[in-house]
């Protein structure tokens, strides 16, 4: 949380943390920053997101969705400030770039993140929300990093829970982020390969190669390999968990990961 707000210090007008009741400082941190904070049972990302959009007391003409592990690159930061002075389009659409145990990876994705405020709603889904931006979007060159997870610890408890969540949806034929189309977008096309996905032969070994000689996770040696590999096995679970729920015709139970208690210091919701 200190390096995000860091990163955002002096660029961002104002800054806004909707806590699930995390354990951690992170309250502490953000209060400390003098970041508006309040907190709300986590229910869904779509669903926390829309909230934020809904309730909080945004100001600032443009809106920015940024997660913790999450940094802004110096070039994106002043293309980004340029675009909204020059009041272009409805949303904005940036770079993404993955790191993984500490390294950079090849593996980068076209986002939206940026819109005008009160021009956008999240997809109310468990995982992988999409913001649905009315209007024109315009790609801004520059990455942003994002440092995913501070170890395989925390990586593998994070992916635990998310191929949880997408099996349910899968099981229950609930609607995804976007409309799976092999043609369309990048974001499109990545809801039709996990929409088809278990019908395709071989696919764990050539999910695992489409990762790795494909978008070419092979630069980073050993911990590209690590990650291709990781991502085939997250893909596996994930099918075997819509298996399971298929074969005795029922989901898992709700389990909480142990959320704190509220802290009065700040509003509840």
């Amino acid at each position: 949380m200190d390096a995000v707000l860091q990163n955002l210090s002096g660029w961002a007008q104002e800054v806004f943390l909707v806590d699930s009741y995390s354990k951690d400082d992170t309250v502490d941190i953000a209060l400390r920053y003098g970041i508006h904070v309040v907190q709300r049972r986590f229910q869904g990302f779509g669903d926390q997101w829309n909230f934020a959009l809904r309730e909080l007391p945004i100001t600032a003409p443009w809106t920015m969705k940024l997660d913790p592990d999450e940094r802004l690159s110096d070039e994106l930061k002043e293309n980004l400030l340029k675009a909204m002075e020059q009041n272009a389009g409805a949303g904005l659409s940036l770079v993404r770039r993955l790191w993984f145990m500490g390294r950079p990876l090849s593996v980068r994705q076209t986002l939206v993140r940026l819109w005008r405020t009160g021009n956008c709603r999240f997809t109310d889904i468990a995982v992988n929300e999409h913001p649905v931006v009315e209007g024109q979007v315009l790609h801004i060159a520059g990455e942003m990093g994002h440092y995913d997870s501070p170890d395989l610890d925390h990586w593998l408890e994070k992916q635990n829970r998310y191929s949880t969540a997408e099996a349910i949806m899968a099981y229950n034929n609930s609607p995804m982020a976007d409309t799976p189309k092999l043609f369309g977008t990048t974001f499109q096309r990545r809801m039709w390969k996990k929409k088809y996905f278990r019908y395709i032969p071989f696919r764990f070994s050539l999910f695992f190669f489409y990762n790795w000689l494909i978008i070419g996770a092979w630069s980073a040696g050993w911990v590209g390999y690590a990650w291709a590999q990781l991502r085939s096995e997250v893909m596996r679970l994930r099918y075997y968990k819509h298996r399971e729920m298929e074969i005795t015709g029922r989901i898992p139970a709700n389990r909480y990961y142990g959320p704190g208690l509220p802290d009065n210091r700040v509003q509840q919701f």
